[in-house]
């Protein structure tokens, strides 16, 4: 018995030994056998001063994920009702518009809104030089304190019951050079419809007034339809008030092209024939048009001798001939030319199925004021029947309505805007 159970704890010791030979190496405490499969394999056993950096494997770049379109309101505005709303209105012209307002003599006061309020206008458009004051490089940014002030004339316009069209003015530089300015154009676009969104929808944005120069009809349709659609992926509720090229006449408003689904838009263009009248003795217009003198309508009682230089431009010669010679009918300085401007203003809205603002109309103050009068007269009278909204080009400067030295409106202009006008006392 006892030589049997010898031999048998031999063999269980020689089972042991053989297990044992036949197990795998044991591997350190906390070592895997393998690298991960997301991470490279790396080698422990050499010193960290001389281990090789590990390359992370790469991710792959995620799928570009389109720019989201704005949703339409939940209460989409009727376009021409926002056309048919702007009424009758005014240009607060040479303020804000100036280098630095007071520049050109005109400050803003709190006054001059109860007053266009009171006389009975609906609406003020508000030309502002924005491209002075932002930063010439990115992010292109408007100065604080000149959004305070533009903050303080739409408040008080909108405290007195006016509607309120902000707008970009004589942004020079993209006049020459389109390209170089369009980024910088669209990012002043983003800041003022950001800090304005949430302002009543009787606030309206104008992109850019009379867009001309270097600036096509073509090359301004393009930046149009890019400011707009970065205009809606911040608002998509404010009426955006557009324009063509050619100095914002009615000919840009033939080929205005607009992105595709936009429906909340008002056309606009300005209309000062003949320019000759409306802006004689301007300095600023050239040497054509420095001939005084020139009454409304046509043909004067007394032909009108040209001023010197305004003989040798070609076109300025020939319309003082035909202006002295011509009967009324066809008389350059006659209605004919604002009838037909007009018709085709119309024409061109009607196949975009936008209402139409008649955006800038007046006659500078070298003028005789009973011409000025029966001119303005006119030009309201022939928009209103055509059923355009308008806004007078300006005021309280050279072209005004208003006479701030005296602190009275012309009243002969008022009520040739205005007709239901009661007389100042």
């Amino acid at each position: 018995m006892k030589k049997r159970a010898m031999f048998l704890c031999l063999g269980l010791l020689a089972l042991t030994l053989f297990l044992t030979a036949c197990r795998p190496a044991a591997t350190p405490d906390g070592a895997e056998t393998q690298p991960p499969a997301t991470s490279p394999a790396v080698d422990d056993t050499q010193p960290p001063a001389t281990r090789p950096a590990a390359t992370p494997t790469a991710i792959p770049s995620p799928t570009p994920t389109p720019q989201p379109t704005l949703a339409p309101p939940a209460a989409p505005l009727d376009r021409i009702a926002q056309g048919q709303r702007l009424g009758r209105g005014v240009n607060l012209g040479n303020a804000l518009e100036a280098p630095k307002e007071g520049e050109w003599g005109m400050v803003l006061q709190k006054e001059y809104f109860r007053l266009i309020a009171e006389a009975g206008f609906d609406t003020i458009r508000v030309p502002i030089r924005w491209s002075t004051h932002a930063l010439e490089t990115p992010p292109y940014t408007v100065d604080e304190d000149f959004f305070q002030r533009v903050d303080w004339v739409i408040e008080n316009g909108l405290a007195n019951g006016l509607n309120v069209v902000i707008n970009m003015h004589h942004y020079e530089e993209i006049f020459e050079a389109p390209s170089a300015h369009t980024e910088r154009f669209i990012a002043i676009w983003e800041q003022i419809v950001s800090r304005y969104k949430d302002k009543p929808d009787n606030v309206y944005f104008e992109p850019l007034n009379e867009p001309h120069g270097n600036l096509t009809q073509d090359k301004w349709m393009r930046i149009l339809g890019d400011t707009i659609l970065a205009i809606r992926r911040i608002d998509n509720r404010h009426t955006i008030v557009v324009t063509g090229a050619e100095w914002g006449g009615y000919h840009g408003l033939q080929s205005l092209r607009l992105p595709e689904g936009e429906e909340n838009y008002v056309c606009t263009f300005h209309s000062y024939e003949p320019m000759l009248f409306t802006h004689q003795g301007a300095t600023w217009a050239g040497a054509g048009y420095q001939t005084l003198g020139v009454t409304w309508p046509g043909p004067p009682a007394t032909p009108v001798v040209m001023d010197p230089e305004a003989e040798k431009v070609s076109w300025v010669f020939s319309w003082f001939r035909q202006y002295n010679t011509y009967p009324y009918e066809t008389n350059p300085a006659g209605p004919k030319p604002i009838r037909d401007a007009f018709d085709r203003a119309v024409r061109a809205a009607e196949q975009r199925g936008c209402a139409l603002w008649l955006g800038e109309f007046g006659a500078f103050e070298q003028a005789d004021m009973q011409s000025r009068i029966a001119w303005t007269t006119f030009v309201r009278e022939e928009a209103e029947a055509r059923g355009m909204s308008w806004a007078y080009w300006e005021f309280g400067s050279g072209f005004g309505v208003y006479d701030r030295a005296a602190g009275r409106w012309h009243e002969g202009l008022l009520k040739a805007l205005i007709p239901e006008v009661r007389s100042q006392g």
